[in-house]
């Protein structure tokens, strides 16, 4: 049987360092994953955390946290607008490049699979 940290460093010897540090840091959970999904297809929207767990199909009590850990690792940005707090894809060209460069990766089934594995790490 392999050992699981050999497994470990052959998942990420042929992966992007960036989007390996990007699984690893930031999108580093499937409800997280999810958001970064529902924002890249909706590159403008400005939302409520309720509007976004609704679109997304979860409950806005997984959502909310996640939404506001993303804002603070720069992904999306929150403000506050007539006493809510939305979020949006953050304007940072790199950080849009970024997630554009990981949701084309997902297209390919061996990156999902190394993705997956990495997040339930992180899940740990």
């Amino acid at each position: 049987m392999p050992d699981t940290d050999d497994l470990a460093t052959s998942l990420m010897n042929d992966m992007d360092p960036r989007l390996l540090e990007l699984i690893q840091t930031r999108i580093n959970s499937f409800i997280k994953w999810d958001l970064v999904r529902f924002f890249h297809e909706n590159p403008h929207t400005t939302d409520t955390a309720d509007s976004i767990a609704r679109y997304t199909g979860r409950d806005v009590r997984t959502v909310e946290p996640e939404l506001a850990q993303l804002a603070r690792d720069g992904v999306l940005s929150m403000e506050s607008l007539s006493g809510m707090q939305v979020f949006t894809l953050s304007n940072d060209s790199d950080t849009r490049d970024l997630i554009d460069s990981f949701i084309h990766a997902c297209d390919d089934r061996q990156f999902r699979v190394k993705a997956i594995y990495h997040v339930i790490r992180c899940l740990r």
